[in-house]
């Protein structure tokens, strides 16, 4: 993992320390690549602010307890340290069961960020980690037979996070919707559009019980029969009812994502994969690699030689295609537009689909590794205490427009972000309107607004001339400064573990670390040197609170 600053400097100290004991043992020749140092950010604040397992991660290698080697690995460091570039950036190294080991930074290097904060601004935290790495992030890609649902939401929230932080570490992201604009579902929409039209039209007959009952037919049935009156009412053929549902439904879901602050590059037709003759040039190359076979009547493709449980219909005995035979066709798509990485966000009903489509990539010659499947967890909504299961205008699932009306963009957003994405979702939509520090949005908003009316007050004291940081000793001010420290490397693994989560988890740090110390101490003190250091390391929290909530898409208010 490249890191910038200390930790790209730490990482080849811990390096040197561990060849040199490989050295001493006899042992230089140890596998290199089971070498590299890893760095984390403990838990506990105790463990010191940066960590690595390579004591455990390597000690394979030497056929030596963790624990002994990680002692020996310290050793190496202690003697190499008051030569070493980063002397005075570090205060102590510690070993910790079962092989952790520790390092503190001295406040002379954490008096360091703020000048990196004030000189970098938005740019902190940012850098060139992901430079020339092309990725694609296809999510949402919601049939368009009804209105985007809060599930949908989620997967919005997740993914244009995820398409923000990789950017911000140079990475060239596209975000792809995937639009289902033919097949079974889109026919039962255009039967619902026509059943309902002939009812305005005056046509008394039951409903059918397998048609889409939401209230949204209603609608555009109404649209319909106002733009073209009742010139259809003995249509049989379904497409004129089918496609103009397509595009009322298409632009509805365009623009609710738009107000929620996703903009998509690329919508992509399925219908326009099939006319393009690719699903059959897909299934020919996976054929000619012995994947495909006939039984029953059927095409089937022999997923199980790539750890599927069971081999996959692939076209049905009537000559239709399944689900997958287009998947194949758009995934090779994906990498022959020259993605190197793509990443799929899906609901958790499509579990068991993962393995057929990783099958599938390596059945068309790629690295299994090159596709991330991320199931975006169920959200559950509650109101004052009381599931929410109903809704107004659909009658069976709560749309993401109404979380948007009920409590606002930047809050749905942050919301559906609380987790992680593997973790069910559960959020109370009285509880995130409330003006408390209960609810952790406004715990967030809170910080920054308070530090704007500071830095108001004291009119910026010239924020940019000298100061002296030395003058932050307290407790809760280092805290801060260790902190913030911490962005860019949270940025760093919030991408490679593909989960926004972790940047959102930082802020509430943040946010927590800000309120503690403001409880405690006055900013604009009657000592004008103390005074402005605290403005300028309050001015840090404010710039590093914005960037964070950038990365999510949610914006900061300066007054509440």
């Amino acid at each position: 993992m490249h890191h910038g600053g200390i930790e790209k400097e730490l990482v080849s100290f811990i390096e040197k320390s561990v060849k040199g004991v490989l050295f001493d043992l006899k042992k230089p020749a140890a596998r290199s690549r089971e070498i590299i140092p890893e760095l984390e950010i403990p838990k506990e604040r105790t463990h010191g602010d940066i960590s690595t397992n390579i004591a455990m991660k390597a000690s394979r290698l030497v056929s030596m307890p963790p624990m002994r080697f990680a002692i020996s690995i310290w050793d190496k460091m202690n003697a190499a340290l008051p030569s070493s570039p980063i002397k005075n950036d570090i205060e102590k190294i510690e070993v910790k069961n079962p092989g952790f080991i520790n390092f503190f930074l001295s406040s002379s290097h954490l008096y360091k960020v703020l000048l990196a904060i004030q000189r970098e601004k938005h740019n902190y935290g940012r850098s060139s980690i992901y430079r020339g790495k092309t990725m694609q992030i296809e999510f949402v890609s919601a049939n368009p037979t009804g209105p985007l649902t809060i599930a949908h939401g989620r997967q919005a929230a997740i993914g244009d996070s995820l398409a923000r932080i990789l950017s911000f570490l140079s990475c060239a992201v596209k975000r792809e919707y995937y639009i289902n604009d033919e097949g079974t579902q889109m026919n039962i929409l255009g039967n619902s559009i026509r059943a309902r039209y002939r009812e305005l039209c005056g046509i008394k007959e039951e409903f059918p019980a397998d048609r889409y009952k939401g209230a949204y037919i209603i609608d555009i049935a109404k649209d319909f029969k106002e733009k073209l009156g009742k010139k259809y009412v003995g249509e049989k053929d379904i497409k004129i009812f089918r496609e103009f549902g397509l595009k009322w439904i298409l632009n509805d879901i365009r623009k609710d994502l738009k107000d929620f602050g996703v903009n998509f590059d690329v919508w992509y037709s399925q219908k326009a994969l099939r006319k393009s003759g690719k699903i059959d040039k897909a299934l020919q190359i996976v054929k000619d690699k012995g994947y495909i076979y006939e039984k029953e009547g059927a095409a089937w493709f022999r997923s199980t030689d790539f750890g599927d449980d069971k081999d996959r219909v692939i076209i049905k005995s009537d000559g239709s295609y399944t689900y997958l035979a287009p998947d194949i066709a758009y995934h090779l798509d994906k990498y022959r537009r020259g993605f190197k990485t793509i990443i799929d966000i899906w609901g958790p009903d499509h579990h068991g689909y993962i393995p057929r489509i990783k099958a599938a990539v390596q059945a068309l010659g790629y690295e299994k590794s090159s596709l991330s499947v991320l199931i975006a967890q169920l959200v559950t909504l509650y109101q004052g205490g009381k599931l929410v299961s109903m809704s107004t205008r659909a009658g069976e699932f709560v749309t993401l427009r109404e979380v948007i009306d009920e409590v606002g963009k930047d809050v749905a957003r942050f919301c559906f972000l609380m987790r992680r994405v593997s973790s069910h979702l559960e959020f109370d939509l009285y509880k995130v309107k409330e003006q408390s520090m209960e609810n952790p949005v406004y715990y967030i908003q809170y910080a920054h607004a308070r530090i704007w009316s500071i830095l108001e007050y004291s009119k910026k004291a010239s924020l940019s001339s000298g100061f002296k940081s030395d003058l932050l000793k307290e407790k809760e001010e280092l805290d801060m400064l260790r902190i913030l420290r911490q962005f860019p490397l949270i940025v760093v693994l919030s991408a490679n573990s593909l989960e926004p989560y972790t940047v959102l988890q930082y802020m509430e740090d943040l946010a927590r670390a800000f309120h503690s110390f403001y409880a405690k101490h006055r900013v604009v003190c009657g000592e004008p040197g103390l005074a402005k250091a605290r403005l300028i390391l309050v001015d840090c929290v404010r710039i590093v609170l914005a960037n964070g909530l950038k990365l999510l898409g949610v914006s900061l208010p300066k007054k509440m």
